[in-house]
């Protein structure tokens, strides 16, 4: 075999590691990622093991969920729930974390309920996770643009679609994208009455779900065509991550204004006026951003993963 080809497989295998380790996906979502199939991926992961790439640390294998979470609360005073990484029988970390979000989201709905959502994997792992439990008299409205300029699936549209059918509620999209390229064309866009009403309709929501992005190169919104190499570098030496894709520091301050007045969809101050805003994340790069988060009140309720809640454990509150 050649220098590169096994420099190309270390490549893989590393791009495979982070997304499972880190960023709690499953193989079959890492094969898609990669364009692999489900067995290259278990080999890659396998290699990553092998060559030393991967250090697996255990800090406390006596720690469970329930420690976790009583440490936590004591430390933030936060309303929060970790996720056993094998809850309900799930295999990876992400499925654990949608279906234990999707059963607490549905045992919290009642009649008459709003419920705004964000999009991404973390939440459609959620929606993908709901059963049938028709609630009278809800709606489900999107929060933020989703559409974008690559072929990459924020799951928007089938994620408000899968809530709305378990509810039987009325659904309504945001066909925009998450950015325009002024705040003279947004502004414009705004205007239109359809698009008024279900912005108005998502700082109505009493109830708010969603989840946090990293500045990592291949998070999502970076890999939706928006941003150029420079834009990404700035992005990456201010911010921790984004949410309702809006890039915070670490004190959940917005920083870069120019790009906040063009982005579309609910601000972070208006998920702290709901009365049940719920951030679900998982994958250990997500807990610098679910601090900021914290800091700033933007969340009430906080739904992580067992990695998430012992990287929080370790920082300065």
């Amino acid at each position: 075999m050649s220098v590169r080809y096994e420099e190309k497989k270390l490549k893989q295998s590393i791009a495979a590691a982070r997304l499972y380790y880190e960023d709690g996906l499953g193989q079959t979502e890492i094969a898609h990622s990669l364009k692999v199939s489900r067995p290259t991926v278990s080999r890659l992961l396998k290699m990553a093991r092998e060559t030393g790439v991967l250090k697996i640390k255990i800090d406390d294998p006596l720690l469970d969920a329930g420690d976790l979470n009583e440490q936590l609360v004591e430390k933030y005073h936060r309303d929060i729930h970790v996720v056993p990484n094998n809850y309900d029988g799930e295999i990876s970390t992400m499925d654990s974390l949608g279906a234990f979000t999707a059963q607490y989201l549905m045992q919290m709905v009642r009649r008459g309920d709003v419920i705004g959502l964000g999009w991404g994997r973390t939440i459609h792992a959620v929606t993908t996770h709901l059963n049938r439990h028709p609630v009278d008299d809800t709606t489900v409205v999107q929060l933020k643009g989703g559409v974008n300029i690559r072929y990459q699936e924020t799951y928007a549209d089938e994620s408000v679609t899968e809530l709305a059918s378990a509810l039987g509620a009325t659904p309504h999209f945001l066909p925009l994208p998450p950015f325009f390229d002024s705040k003279v064309t947004k502004e414009i866009v705004e205007h239109d009455r359809f698009i008024r009403q279900t912005l108005e309709l998502g700082k109505k929501a009493n109830i708010a779900l969603y989840s946090v992005g990293t500045v990592r190169s291949d998070a999502l919104l970076f890999q939706l065509g928006y941003f150029n190499a420079k834009q990404k570098a700035s992005l990456k030496q201010t911010a921790v991550g984004d949410v309702v894709s809006r890039f915070i520091d670490n004190d959940g301050k917005i920083v870069n204004k120019e790009l906040d007045d063009r982005t579309v969809g609910i601000g972070p101050g208006d998920l702290k006026k709901k009365e049940h805003s719920i951030v679900v994340a998982s994958g250990l790069l997500k807990a610098p951003v679910i601090q900021a988060v914290m800091r700033a009140g933007y969340a009430n309720e906080f739904i992580i993963d067992q990695t998430i809640a012992q990287e929080l454990l370790t920082y300065e509150d």
